[in-house]
């Protein structure tokens, strides 16, 4: 499964029929911090096992919380995450034994659209 791509969402359905849209609009959304040393060195392989391990623990949580994407730094991992309460979040990392620095609830989202707002 690893060595095929495909989109993040697959299986999701457009907004307008619930899906993704419709959890956020019910859960909110938090960003979780996980400081993890050489994190931007590790292999497509080994990104591939951490997402796997991630997706099997949250398949046994459903629907407590949902894994929307992943940013990798040199020493950190941003998750963004729909969870009905930071405690979901951290069930999650302790089930799968993933470091969990800090738990951050999104309050708002901006873009480059917000400033076209009058």
């Amino acid at each position: 499964m690893c060595g095929r791509r495909r989109p993040v969402h697959a299986g999701d359905e457009p907004a307008h029929r619930g899906g993704q849209y419709e959890q956020e609009r019910l859960m909110p959304k938090y960003v979780i911090e996980r400081d993890l040393p050489g994190a931007g060195k590790l292999t497509g392989d080994e990104l591939c096992a951490v997402s796997q391990e991630s997706v099997e623990v949250l398949s046994t949580m459903a629907p407590r919380a949902q894994w929307l994407e992943s940013y990798v730094t040199d020493d950190k991992l941003l998750c963004v995450y729909i969870a009905e309460d930071p405690e979901a979040v951290r069930d999650h990392a302790t089930k799968g034994g993933f470091p969990v620095t800090a738990v951050h609830r999104v309050s708002s989202i901006i873009d480059p659209t917000t400033a076209e707002r009058a």
